[in-house]
């Protein structure tokens, strides 16, 4: 063999190595965040949201704008992650397939994805980013409609759905004068608070928004009672099953728990004015 073939030999190997190291992911020295083939995109963030994406998760369905808890949420650990706001690429999808086996065309995906055993066979989860609260959900009508504080409510008729941590916070935490009001599903307590049959009604957070929002007339939110640690549902980003991002994305979530910045999204998105105030 003459020096010159062995030569473009060597060229063409380490041109197949290079190559090689590009499609597995490795970064080459100096890269940036977000390169490597970890990504979904080169020099992107893929973010995946429902469609539509409803208050006050995302606000107008503008995942793009930051504005809504889980749009705050999901810039937030884009920065972690080293991503400038221009880096991230929105993306939908159904719940169902965000949750379902098989490749993603999302780097991590928020809708309100409460971390289970049963999904976690089939894709990843982030650690939490929000545990949901039980709230106190009436009608502009009824007499809870004035409500400010858990004292007020105990005289009133408060219902949930039976077996539920709704239904303990009934009784827990309302403690009504009159008793818990029992409901075998939450469709039968939303039915008895429209007839007036109950003044009001108890489910967790995401619940409340959907059926004050969309399916009560003059639907209103009284407000959130006390958060007992462990009694509600814990929310987490979902990426795709076996993800090489899984780590790092949940370092990112807990460097933002950690520094109460997930606590002040949740105060400035899902609390105060228009939202879900705690109940005292």
């Amino acid at each position: 063999m003459t020096r010159r073939s062995l030569t473009a030999l060597l060229v063409a190997a380490s041109a197949t190595l290079a190559l090689a190291a590009c499609a597995s992911g490795a970064p080459a020295d100096g890269e940036a965040g977000g390169s490597g083939g970890d990504y979904i995109a080169d020099g992107k963030l893929t973010i995946g949201t429902g469609e539509p994406a409803y208050f006050p998760w995302v606000i107008d369905d503008a995942p793009e704008s930051g504005e809504g808890f889980e749009a705050a949420v999901a810039y937030a650990v884009a920065e972690q992650l080293g991503f400038e706001a221009d880096d991230v690429v929105w993306v939908r999808s159904t719940f169902e397939q965000a949750i379902a086996p098989g490749p993603k065309d999302f780097d991590f995906n928020l809708q309100q994805f409460s971390i289970t055993e049963e999904r976690a066979e089939n894709v990843d989860f982030s650690s939490p980013y929000y545990e949901t609260t039980q709230v106190v959900i009436t009608t502009e009508s009824s007499p809870a409609a004035s409500a400010s504080s858990i004292a007020d409510l105990q005289g009133l008729l408060i219902g949930a759905q039976t077996g539920t941590t709704s239904f303990d916070a009934v009784e827990q935490v309302i403690d009504p004068t009159a008793g818990s009001q029992v409901f075998n599903t939450n469709d039968d307590a939303k039915l008895a608070l429209q007839n007036g049959t109950v003044d009001a009604i108890v489910v967790d957070l995401p619940t409340a928004f959907y059926l004050t929002g969309v399916e009560l007339e003059g639907g209103k939110i009284v407000g959130q009672l006390p958060a007992t640690a462990g009694d509600g549902d814990a929310f987490g980003l979902v990426l795709a099953k076996g993800s090489p991002l899984t780590a790092d994305v949940t370092a990112a979530v807990d460097a933002l728990r950690d520094a109460g910045t997930l606590d002040e999204l949740a105060a400035e998105w899902l609390g105060g004015a228009g939202g879900a105030p705690v109940l005292e």
